[in-house]
């Protein structure tokens, strides 16, 4: 974040306004006299701890770890979407852009005439005061964080409409962002949304994520009926 600066005097100081409070300078540029130090946090600053720092718990907001869910992209345990659907998560922040709230606001606000509804286990989502307006607590408002990522699903058929809606925040946040989607294979391992997203011109970088014995997700008629979570 570009937060440490060193002085004439040759001593470090911290731009508190800009530290995310990630901890990489206490883990990669251990102090032997401890100079740089973690500080006890409180609320609402502690956000950019959970969400900057890979070493903390969510702790008063769900209970997860991480800038999401991993939820969204394994679906092969949770079962989060079905045929005919396909998750939608926008990555704010990252590669060392970091991201205030405002920004965050910004892009939840624009996506409100769409009607989505938010990933419920997102550390981000219960953080909103108004989820149908794209609205935040007003107390988080001050924070920045190194990133994070909203997380929604779409029926298929909206996928092109609302990515022509995402696109139109180019040039808008006061930060980078990139898109992802997770959809569910076809039985033949197809992916049955590349060809139509190429042919419309987006460009798309296909990755795969397997959880081998993490859980197994039961379907009936292609809609999850319930899911049955074992340990390997």
């Amino acid at each position: 974040m570009g937060a440490i600066d060193i002085s004439e005097s040759h001593k470090a100081v911290v731009d508190e306004k800009e530290c995310v409070e990630c901890g990489v300078c206490v883990r990669n540029a251990p102090c032997p006299v401890k100079a740089i130090h973690f500080n006890e946090l409180e609320w609402p600053r502690i956000l950019r701890r959970f969400f900057s720092d890979p070493n903390f718990s969510h702790s008063t907001t769900t209970k997860g770890m991480g800038r999401g869910t991993a939820e969204m992209k394994t679906n092969d345990v949770t079962g989060r979407y079905g045929r005919g659907e396909v998750g939608i998560g926008l990555e704010l922040g990252r590669p060392s852009t970091g991201v205030w709230f405002k920004d965050i606001e910004k892009v939840t606000k624009h996506l409100a005439p769409l009607n989505i509804g938010y990933e419920e286990k997102n550390p981000l989502t219960v953080l909103l005061e108004d989820p149908d307006k794209g609205i935040f607590k007003e107390e988080v408002m001050g924070e920045k964080l190194l990133s994070t990522i909203v997380e929604f699903k779409v029926p298929i058929d909206k996928l092109l409409e609302t990515l022509k809606y995402i696109k139109e925040l180019d040039g808008k946040l006061d930060t980078v962002y990139s898109v992802f989607i997770c959809t569910r294979a076809e039985k033949d391992g197809s992916l049955p949304n590349i060809d139509l997203l190429k042919h419309n011109g987006y460009w798309v970088s296909p990755n795969a994520k397997h959880n081998v014995g993490m859980g197994r997700p039961y379907f009936m008629n292609d809609s999850p009926a319930e899911v049955v979570e074992r340990s390997c």
